[in-house]
């Protein structure tokens, strides 16, 4: 399976502090967001590389994933085409929530849709896609959203438990919710599976929290390593 590390801090240059006007997903409907027929595809992010080349050759271009230009017009008509040909792409996910914090819109120039609507559909595409939670629970957070944040990546757990991306961004919304307890622990689960930012763990020392215990004795992570 690929994997798309998404962190709330930093990683993906997603933005605090934005908080841009959205309806709860649960309430969006098809008639909303439209179906999932299209010309090519829709091709399952996960599984079907081969089919998605072309996709990424002339639309999803490493300038189009970094927001630097688009490829044929807008870059956000780029990652529309890449999310109507496989909605559930996780690296255009991740641009298309950069681009609508960067320009503080929940429908950036060039989309056909919300940005609640493209993880809709995406779930609707492939409701077991654990990843495609963890970037719309890292987009919520990020847009205000804490407790619907909460619930999808507590959500994607069903899927993704053995993630450590998972439970380190689940530690954080947890700490900005003043839930210790929780954060503590998806912290020392994050960390025991291989998380590498300091962040959480940070936080929760500041905080009072951190069990010294937990920190790998000496040369303990060098056995990791290897």
């Amino acid at each position: 399976m690929i994997r798309t590390p998404v962190i709330l801090t930093g990683a993906l240059s997603l933005f605090a502090g934005v908080a841009l006007a959205q309806v709860p997903s649960e309430s969006l409907s098809e008639a909303q967001c439209g179906t999932l027929k299209n010309a090519y595809g829709p091709f399952d992010y996960r599984t079907s590389k081969t089919q998605l080349e072309v996709v990424e050759n002339f639309h999803f271009t490493p300038d189009v994933e970094q927001l630097r230009r688009g490829q044929s017009s807008y870059v956000g008509s780029d990652i529309d085409y890449t999310l109507r040909a496989s909605p559930n792409h996780h690296r255009a996910l991740v641009s298309l929530t950069n681009l609508a914090l960067r320009t503080n819109s929940p429908k950036p120039s060039g989309t056909g849709y919300t940005v609640d609507c493209y993880f809709q559909r995406a779930l609707r595409f492939a409701n077991d896609d654990g990843l495609v939670r963890i970037i719309y629970g890292v987009y919520l957070y990020r847009t205000g959203k804490k407790r619907e944040a909460l619930r999808m990546l507590e959500d994607a757990r069903r899927f993704e438990n053995d993630n450590p991306n998972l439970h380190y961004n689940l530690g954080l919304v947890y700490f900005d919710l003043r839930d210790m307890p929780r954060a503590l622990e998806s912290a020392q689960t994050a960390y025991r599976l291989g998380a590498q930012l300091p962040g959480l763990k940070n936080k929760l020392k500041a905080a009072g929290v951190w069990d010294p215990g937990a920190d790998p004795k000496p040369g303990e992570e060098r056995e990791k390593s290897k």
